[in-house]
């Protein structure tokens, strides 16, 4: 069999399960065994040096150079007594991806494995091939990486891994941790400030994150048969089967069983490594499923959620499957997201998201719940940005994905409430009145013991007791829209904590000074809650009456980036400067340009190496038929019919592609990055595409089987 897809039917026909050699015993026995964070360093470091690094951690103080050295030859030591020759700086440059430069521990010179305090705390990895946006030229080759003691370290594949941030030469960020850092420092002290109006006690507030990972998973060598997948992590042909999703039998039904298998065996390597997965099942589409990890710290589970998803690539490769993390890998189905459920605690222990049984908690929970409301209604085209991708372009809007229009579902209990707060405004309250019961902040509770629905069309839904940013795309860096939605919380605190400070100093009651400008900014910010269908197309027009930003691509997107209001937000917050911020933007643009330029080439392979050639071999094959039945005096009017549309869809494929080549040819000689992208989108991705793909999917429906030459839809979803 010549043909590359029955090759790989031919493969995946004998696949069984690898089974999952699982550690006896419980999985506290082992969780973190391959970690090295606060635990381990108590265990081995003596108390002063330990204090020390915890404070590191905790208040982000410097570590003195002795102290580094101790470190240092304490996790040296740790690793190498687990079989690790090699460590790495590891850390998340704006690929996309991680990245990593392994260095032996072994000293020549020496003759024995070393580790230096300094090595610990800071390299200096050639930086002039990553991404800068022009913030260094590509002959300035420097660039520093420097320990992130906050991230626990941990040993994966014999390499001790050191989680850092990534900055140039003159001190700009050049990846997702350093600004991650900066906005959860800015959202500290702005929601501490506010907490003290309620509770002297609290010095800190954390940023919590439980990450939902969506994916797909095929067979290897199905995979390996489709040049678009391996090329572009997407099908860009292919003919919807006859059964979908429609059924919705593959969700929460039970595992298939190679998959359940893999999956025990990347969930033994995370828990090893620290991450706290804890829930598995099938999605909604066919060969999708979902991990989900416990709440962390956002900068751990930023981490812990790319190092995820590099444990599920390489622990696939032993089970003969791909995992695919595109937005989009199959069209007339779901798309994948990464759930970004996000909550804000105190050192106190307390959910400031959480409504509480005391009334006077409620007004807290309140506080933090109407400013986040307002800040993503004020910051929502930031916000829209922060997600944005070519991938994510095709999920928004789409089988349970988010609309492109960021709004918030709050649920209709909670609408009630605000409803009646922003309504009270007449009421008036004389002293040793019972203001909570009078404004209706005491029902809180009662209505809001069980309200944890959630809403699949809303992007920013309320469920109980955290928001879930739904529209973050499952091959997303989670730093990226943590760190737009941590600031833009952190300077709407900051904001509500002027204006209430300002009144107090006037003489007004400071819960009556809360609760009246809580009231005001309830009445801002209604627009961007919306409790009903965000796929509607009436849903468009009603976010366009209420002035919300509805930005369907990437290059026009990112343009939020640049405003004027986003560059004060961060500069003002101390996160990103304009010049950080312009660079990446060009340097999202760019990936743009190139993501949808290997895709136009894809296409453009694929149609006239595989599907034009096929279709001309069948075309020859339905000319003899249509001979054969005429010189035995049969009716050949069915083949000619047939030959006459394959002729059709042949056509088009030649005119379009070779016209989507002239335009990518003109297209790349445009040196503007933002034209270039804007005419990628227009210009070649919107006019072409579907149309290429139209003709080429007409043809595989008529082809015989036998014959066509790219593994179909039906063997990708239902074989494994």
């Amino acid at each position: 069999m010549a043909n590359l897809r029955l090759k790989a039917l031919e493969k995946v026909e004998g696949r069984k399960a690898v089974y999952t050699d699982v550690p006896e015993g419980k999985i506290s026995e082992y969780f973190g065994c391959d970690s090295f964070g606060l635990k381990q360093m108590q265990e081995v470091l003596s108390q002063p040096y330990y204090k020390e690094i915890k404070l590191a951690i905790e208040q982000g103080q410097k570590i003195s150079s002795d102290h580094a050295d101790a470190i240092a030859q304490a996790v040296k030591t740790w690793a190498i007594a687990k079989g690790v020759t090699h460590f790495t700086h590891w850390f998340q440059p704006l690929t996309g991806a991680t990245a990593e430069k392994h260095d032996t521990f072994f000293n020549v010179m020496k003759g024995m494995e070393v580790l230096k305090g300094e090595t610990l705390i800071r390299q200096e990895p050639d930086a002039s091939s990553f991404p800068n946006g022009g913030i260094r030229s590509t002959f300035e080759a420097r660039g520093y990486t420097a320990w992130d003691p906050s991230s626990p370290m941990f040993v994966w594949e014999k390499t001790l891994c050191i989680p850092t941030v990534f900055v140039s030469y003159t001190g700009e960020s050049l990846d997702y941790k350093a600004p991650l850092l900066k906005s959860v420092e800015a959202v500290d002290q702005a929601a501490t400030r506010v907490c003290r109006y309620f509770d002297r006690n609290v010095s800190k507030v954390s940023v919590s994150l439980g990450c939902e990972q969506e994916y797909f998973v095929v067979d290897r060598s199905l995979f390996n048969a489709r040049p678009d997948l391996v090329l572009a992590g997407r099908t860009l042909l292919g003919h919807n089967p006859a059964k979908g999703q429609q059924l919705d039998d593959h969700y929460f039904a039970s595992i298939p069983s190679r998959v359940l298998e893999f999956m025990k065996d990347f969930e033994v390597e995370a828990l090893k490594k620290g991450i706290p997965v804890s829930t598995r099942h099938n999605e909604v589409a066919p060969s999708q499923f979902e991990v989900a990890p416990i709440f962390d710290d956002v900068n751990k589970a930023t981490d812990q959620n790319s190092l995820l998803q590099d444990i599920m690539n390489k622990v696939a490769e032993r089970h003969q499957l791909k995992v695919l993390f595109h937005e989009k890998p199959f069209a007339g189905l779901n798309g994948s997201g990464k759930h970004n459920n996000f909550s804000l605690v105190t050192n106190t222990g307390v959910n400031l998201f959480q409504p509480s049984s005391s009334a006077r908690d409620n007004l807290q929970f309140l506080t933090f719940f109407v400013n986040t409301l307002k800040a993503v209604y004020t910051h929502a085209d930031i916000l829209r940005a922060s997600i944005a991708s070519a991938g994510n372009d095709h999920r928004l809007g789409a089988n349970e994905a988010p609309p492109a229009i960021v709004s918030a579902f709050i649920g209709s209990e909670l609408s009630a409430v605000l409803d009646e707060l922003e309504h009270n405004g007449n009421v008036k309250v004389e002293k040793g009145d019972n203001m909570y019961m009078k404004l209706g902040i005491d029902k809180i509770p009662e209505i809001l013991l069980d309200n944890t629905d959630r809403n699949r069309t809303s992007p920013f839904a309320f469920t109980g007791n955290k928001f879930e940013y739904r529209a973050v795309g499952s091959n997303a860096n989670c730093g990226a829209p943590m760190t737009v939605l941590t600031t833009i919380v952190a300077d709407q605190l900051n904001e509500f904590a002027t204006e209430v400070d300002a009144l107090v100093e006037k003489g007004e009651e400071k819960r009556l000074a809360i609760v009246n400008v809580l009231r005001r900014y309830i009445k801002e910010s209604k627009a961007i809650r919306f409790e009903g269908d965000g796929y509607s197309a009436e849903w468009e027009k009603e976010a366009e009456k209420r002035g919300l930003p509805n930005v369907k691509n990437t290059p026009e997107s990112l343009n939020a980036y640049i405003s004027d209001k986003a560059v004060e937000l961060f500069e003002r917050n101390n996160v990103l400067t304009r010049r950080e911020l312009e660079a990446r933007r060009e340097i999202l643009l760019e990936r743009y340009v190139r993501k949808i330029q290997i895709e136009a080439r894809v296409i453009g392979d694929l149609c006239t190496n595989h599907v034009i050639p096929t279709a001309l071999k069948y075309q020859n094959m339905l000319i003899a038929n249509a001979r054969g039945l005429k010189e035995l005096g049969l009716d050949g009017s069915n083949a000619v019919a047939t030959l006459k549309k394959l002729s059709v869809y042949v056509d088009t494929l030649r005119t379009e592609i070779q016209a989507m080549v002239n335009e990518r040819k003109r297209v790349n000689l445009i040196e503007d990055i933002d034209e270039q992208a804007v005419a990628y989108c227009k210009d070649i991705k919107e006019k072409y595409f579907d149309e290429i793909r139209h003709a080429a999917d007409k043809l595989e429906s008529y082809i015989d089987d036998e014959e066509w030459p790219l593994v179909k839809y039906r063997e990708l979803l239902f074989l494994r």
